[in-house]
């Protein structure tokens, strides 16, 4: 079973922006998978639609979660205001901070601020990290300051991808310019 871990809120359904789009158009549909569940983000009743993904989630847990980091540190759309280390929910709604926005607007999938939905569902930190294996591929210089606060900064909420230190099967993938933080901060032994 495939899902996706987070969608906006209100988007058309046929929006380039939607994460189920791109994820369909960029990789589900390029080889023959059964058994791909997508959050919707324009559901009647969004809590119904949590609850949804929630069963399924626990009807077919994980294995592998294959995720980014945002530039506030956010996973999924986990932002630093409205992350849970300790959630007891599997799926949540969350209004989305100005920096993860504006993060959407940077990186072009918007023209700009206005545009981007201020709320979406997503899985919150305890689903994702409950993942056998977790990959995490964070490309980009922008996403420099993030990487050096997931591997140095206090493992709490305020940097939600703290979290994956705690997570006995996450492997990181950097290039250049997001490990470019990390560079600086070495010191010479």
């Amino acid at each position: 079973m495939r899902f996706h871990v987070d969608e906006y809120i209100g988007l058309e359904q046929g929006s380039a922006q939607r994460f189920g789009n791109f994820l369909k158009e960029r990789f589900f549909d390029k080889v023959q998978l059964h058994g791909v569940f997508y959050l919707n983000g324009n559901a009647s009743d969004i809590g119904a639609e949590c609850g949804r993904y929630t069963e399924l989630l626990i009807q077919n847990p994980p294995d592998i979660v294959c995720m980014g980091i945002g530039v506030n540190t956010h996973i999924a759309f986990n932002d630093p205001h409205v992350a849970d280390f300790n959630d007891p929910l599997l799926v949540k709604k969350v209004e989305l901070d100005k920096v993860s926005r504006q993060q959407q607007v940077d990186d072009g999938c918007f023209d700009d601020l206005d545009k981007v939905p201020s709320a979406a569902v997503t899985l919150t930190v305890p689903a994702l990290m409950r993942a056998c294996f977790i990959y995490c591929i964070v490309p980009g210089v922008l996403k420099s300051k993030a990487i050096y606060h997931t591997l140095n900064s206090q493992m709490n909420e305020k940097h939600p991808s703290t979290i994956l230190r705690r997570h006995e099967n996450a492997t990181l993938y950097l290039d250049p310019g997001s490990s470019s933080e990390i560079e600086k901060n070495v010191r010479p032994v």
